[in-house]
């Protein structure tokens, strides 16, 4: 009976081998799906990661613009005019610091004996120097009137901009330079600007007119530099308040030495569906050589009530006076008075209609019809 015993146990050990063997094997295969599935599982985690990366970064960057389609009926002739294609890219680096920039082609085509232009309207660096102060360097909108900084055509109301703050004031305006904001309480602020300034012609028909003088910082003459400064109100709910005054040494860049000075100031007033804007604008010119043109003193100012219907649908009026050779006595004012409606198909898309007549200097009447979008 020994031998069978030992032939047993024997037997029973190689079964208890094998199935040692089998069970190692079952583990290492066990832990090679582990060390595979980790594997796995760290990529995924390293894809999460870079796909929240890219997020982060496709978040932090803004795509947007606006665009505007006239048709003008006047005394001048019929035109069809897409004015304005505009493009805005916009970047986030972290909670202080931000690119804005804003790519515009005026009049559709670009080319030898076309009306339009492309321009790199602005292309600046915001960076917070604390809570409630502000820096830009780079080109940017000057801080003066109304529409110069906010002038997407669902923001206001008519097919074309107002003519003071395109002949007086010359939106869309320009320069290149450095800024500060300066957020104060109960709803004051103050901006000031150091940039380059007007290099307005001295001869021909159209010297020493304002708008002429833009150079939009293609490689704008430098010899003097302008200094712009704005104080805004915005305490009182419904209540806009501003002043702006800008002097430049020298807006001929050195050919007359010939300083000028502007002062603009406006309000804006809403109440319910109701909404006045107003504004004045003024500059002084020393030269004698534009006093002889009577362009030493070019000002103008409008007034404009308007009064939305619905969600969809606003009407306004607005007169206009403004003469670019004030300084002359004997040049009558131009005169422009524009009734028209404003219909939004969607808040950032609208359709304009408006009639204008003109009398002082000018003599007239036309039809305008538009549209327009920003997104």
């Amino acid at each position: 009976m020994v031998v069978p015993e030992k032939a047993q146990a024997a037997t029973e050990t190689d079964e208890l081998r094998h199935l040692i063997k089998i069970q190692q094997i079952q583990l290492d295969a066990l832990k090679k799906r582990l060390d595979e599935n980790e594997q796995k599982i760290e990529a995924t985690a390293e894809v999460v990661e870079q796909t929240s990366e890219t997020d982060s970064a496709k978040t932090d960057t803004r795509v947007g613009g606006y665009g505007e389609l006239h048709y003008k009926n006047s005394n001048d002739g019929d035109e069809l005019d897409f004015h304005r294609f505009v493009l805005f890219f916009n970047h986030k680096f972290d909670d202080n610091l931000r690119f804005f920039s804003e790519l515009e082609l005026e009049h559709a085509f670009n080319a030898d004996g076309k009306p339009g232009e492309v321009e790199l309207e602005q292309a600046y660096i915001e960076y917070d120097l604390s809570q409630n102060t502000t820096s830009r360097f780079g080109a940017f909108l000057i801080p003066v009137g109304i529409i110069n900084e906010t002038h997407e055509p669902t923001t206001f109301y008519g097919v074309e901009r107002n003519p003071i703050e395109k002949n007086i004031i010359p939106t869309t305006w320009w320069e290149g330079g450095a800024s500060i904001n300066f957020r104060l309480a109960k709803g004051w602020s103050i901006d000031t600007a150091v940039t380059s300034g007007l290099n307005v012609p001295v001869s021909g028909s159209n010297a020493y007119l304002i708008r002429k003088g833009r150079t939009k910082v293609a490689e704008a003459p430098a010899e003097n530099f302008a200094f712009t400064a704005r104080v805004k109100y915005t305490g009182i709910a419904g209540l806009e308040l501003a002043a702006s005054y800008q002097r430049q040494d020298d807006i001929t860049q050195g050919v007359e030495g010939v300083s000028a000075n502007l002062f603009s100031a406006h309000v804006i007033y809403q109440h319910n569906n109701f909404m006045l804007r107003a504004l004045f604008a003024n500059w002084d010119i020393n030269s004698n050589s534009a006093v002889l043109l009577g362009r030493d003193k070019q000002q103008g100012f409008y007034i404009e009530p308007s009064y939305k219907l619905n969600d969809k649908i606003g009407v306004f009026a607005r007169y206009n006076e403004w003469n670019n050779e004030a300084g002359n006595s004997l040049v009558s004012n131009k005169r422009q008075t524009t009734l028209g409606m404003n219909y939004w198909l969607h808040p950032n898309v609208v359709v304009k209609v408006d009639y204008d007549t003109f009398s002082g200097a000018l003599d007239g009447n036309g039809f305008n019809l538009g549209m327009g979008y920003q997104f």
